[in-house]
């Protein structure tokens, strides 16, 4: 077949490029379309052409309209077998675009929903759009067990859905994240502090994350004591979802709280650390959960989708409310009060992950749910 792969932005085209060179020894055509970035070099390097359609992520009726035209141009130009979309504003474009291009098959995987914690007018634009992402669509993965549930318990599709193997798209490099890497480990060291009990967060530093809640209960955490440190990954995104002042604050003059960016390595600052600690109010399949558990981290998650999946309450994290600081406060503190029990689930974790979610078997879920549906290219166009 001739697949084209197609994300929003090009930060996301990591969800694919790792499968480009098995696509192509099975003998298909692989060609990404996403706005334009520096990522797109590893598309290239992975032996795929690169078309670059440039797509806002937020609502924006005039530039949507632009990107869905160049889209269809892009497609009947290119004449694929399939179109096979992630992210919100790609899945809604590109299954559009392809349904007007007369593309045979039309897949979209839905990473993750926006609409269950959205109120009024948005929440009814957002459901609005997700269905007619599935409307286009002929084939629909949900990436998790919960963002299927989702899916059809608020009518958003009647279509047959699918979750390939455990769940999530990427999978885990067992041998890139492993605890028993000495160059890691090495720079571990340098990062850790000794006689710290150290949380760590990664991800984009927003509301939607948790983070509102994640500074309140460190916070109050590091009054009772100060053997405990929290380190934050990621960017902050203000123009998109800024978090409150009062946790803008709290992250600015904690001592106990380290705001280090984000990083193009991030084996070393878990290897450094105790615990995950992931408050987020909504995710699709959280991939840095997974990356925590290869690591032989335990993790705090909020029992949302994707989340509430990776962990298994008690066994290799702790599951709590979401947006209760309390919970996540009384977690935080059970954590450090109890090292032995912190470390018994912590060693846990990567067997755990290895079973579900080793890279290769998520990749041959994949091949094997392209293989099924290729034969429905044949005599379409």
């Amino acid at each position: 077949m001739k697949i084209i792969r197609a994300v929003t932005v090009a930060q996301s085209v990591g969800f694919f490029t790792g499968l480009i060179p098995e696509l192509m020894a099975e003998g298909h055509e692989v060609v990404s379309v996403s706005s334009d970035g520096p990522e797109l070099d590893r598309v290239r390097a992975a032996g795929a052409r690169a078309v670059t359609v440039e797509m806002a992520r937020q609502i924006s009726p005039f530039s949507d309209l632009k990107s869905l035209w160049r889209l269809v141009r892009v497609f009947r130009h290119e004449k694929p077998d399939m179109v096979h979309s992630m992210t919100p504003k790609a899945g809604l474009l590109c299954m559009t675009a392809a349904w007007l291009a007369r593309v045979p098959v039309r897949v979209h995987t839905f990473t993750g929903l926006v609409f269950p914690t959205s109120t009024g007018m948005k929440r009814r634009i957002l459901m609005t759009t997700d269905r007619l992402t599935c409307a286009f669509a002929t084939h629909v993965i949900p990436e998790g067990e919960g963002v299927k549930s989702d899916l059809l318990n608020h009518g958003i599709t009647s279509k047959p859905l699918r979750v390939l193997g455990h769940g999530n798209c990427r999978g885990i490099d067992l041998d890139r994240y492993n605890p028993g890497d000495s160059t890691v480990m090495e720079a571990a060291a340098r990062l850790r502090k000794p006689g710290v009990f150290t949380f760590i967060f990664i991800g984009r530093i927003v509301r939607d994350k948790g983070m509102d809640e994640l500074a309140g209960a460190f916070g109050r955490l590091y009054q009772k004591r100060r053997d405990v440190r929290l380190v934050l990954v990621g960017p902050y995104e203000d123009s998109l979802d800024p978090i409150s002042s009062g946790a803008r604050r709290v992250i600015d003059s904690c001592p106990g709280i380290e705001a280090v960016g984000p990083q193009d390595d991030v084996r070393p600052w878990l290897a450094a650390a105790d615990a995950l600690v992931f408050p987020s109010y909504r995710e699709g399949f959280p991939n840095v959960v997974i990356e925590a558990g290869a690591m032989g981290l335990p993790s705090i998650v909020t029992d949302i989708n994707g989340s509430r999946e990776i962990i298994i309450d008690g066994r290799n994290g702790v599951i709590i409310p979401p947006r209760d600081a309390e919970a996540l406060h009384g977690a935080m503190e059970s954590f450090v009060g109890n090292p032995g029990a912190v470390a018994a689930i912590g060693a846990a974790a990567r067997p755990l992950v290895a079973s579900r979610y080793e890279q290769g078997y998520v990749r041959r879920c994949l091949k094997e749910y392209y293989r099924e549906i290729s034969s429905t290219t044949s005599g379409l166009r």
